[in-house]
């Protein structure tokens, strides 16, 4: 964003003239130039996205998702939790959740903005993660005084997401698996994994500690809607290593085809990219 502050009064532009993929986002009238996310800050967006959106409680997320809540304003927050309807078009009103991630170079005066604006127009928490410098989050709320979350605490939004999201989970990627894990879990109608463990016993398999965790794999992909062919399924259910099986329930959290949990990618699968001025409609 650019470092200089808008003049009070309002701009010559509307959220109608800018369109999905124009590097712009606007502030009353005054169109904001939005330069695309450098590797340090996209990585930790699909992590934050993924650790949050799959909460048991949410039922509609979105990446970059644009909100006019009135004409001369659009807002596209890096993460959105709630009200990112599957409709083309700009989005009236705001999330109820928005998570901003702040790296090197951030423009605060612009941030400031960007945060009365989201919570003017109704979000309920705002969350910015701070990359630079010491890891933290800084919590912002209509009426209420900032304040700052440091790892090793949790970060709660009542009414918007039913878990309580470790700091961590925010950008480590082995935070934002099990933090996946536990939601996707849960979304399936177990509060975790011991309790696909139990479940697996108190059916009576013999091969409980085994089965119970081939059980979640296929209920983790499931929960993502990843389709599993006849092949994949049996060769999870006659899997008999436990520590494989552990490793397939954390991968089968990031894959996207059920495939790659028995053949991964050479390299590490990269998190979800985006830039500001690419919001998917």
């Amino acid at each position: 964003m650019s470092a200089k502050r808008r003049p009070a009064d309002r701009g010559p532009f509307f959220a109608e003239q800018i369109h999905s993929g124009d590097p712009y986002e606007l502030s009353n009238g005054h169109a904001i130039h939005c330069a695309p996310t450098g590797g340090s800050g996209s990585g930790p967006n699909g992590l934050g996205f993924s650790a949050v959106g799959w909460d048991p409680a949410v039922r509609e997320a979105g990446v970059d998702t644009g909100y006019s809540p009135r004409p001369d304003v659009l807002r596209a927050p890096d993460v959105a939790i709630g009200n990112v309807p599957d409709k083309p078009g700009w989005v009236p009103g705001a999330p109820g959740l928005a998570i901003e991630y702040a790296d090197v170079g951030q423009d605060e005066a612009g941030l400031e903005e960007k945060i009365a604006d989201l919570l003017g127009a109704g979000t309920r928490f705002l969350w910015v993660v701070r990359l630079a410098g010491p890891r933290r989050v800084e919590v912002y709320e209509p009426g209420k005084k900032m304040r700052t979350v440091h790892p090793g605490h949790h970060l709660t939004a009542p009414g918007v997401l039913k878990n309580p999201v470790l700091v961590e989970a925010l950008y480590d990627r082995d935070e934002a698996e099990r933090a996946t894990l536990t939601n996707l879990l849960q979304r399936q109608g177990y509060e975790d994994l011991a309790a696909v463990l139990a479940h697996g016993r108190d059916e009576g398999r013999v091969e409980g500690r085994v089965e119970g965790r081939a059980a979640s794999v296929i209920a983790v992909l499931e929960a993502r809607e990843i389709r599993i062919s006849r092949a994949a399924s049996r060769q999870i259910l006659q899997c008999s290593d436990v520590t494989q099986l552990d490793r397939w329930i954390r991968r089968a959290a990031t894959v996207s085809r059920a495939a790659d949990l028995f053949d991964p990618p050479s390299s590490p699968e990269p998190a979800v990219k985006t830039r500001k001025g690419a919001r998917p409609r």
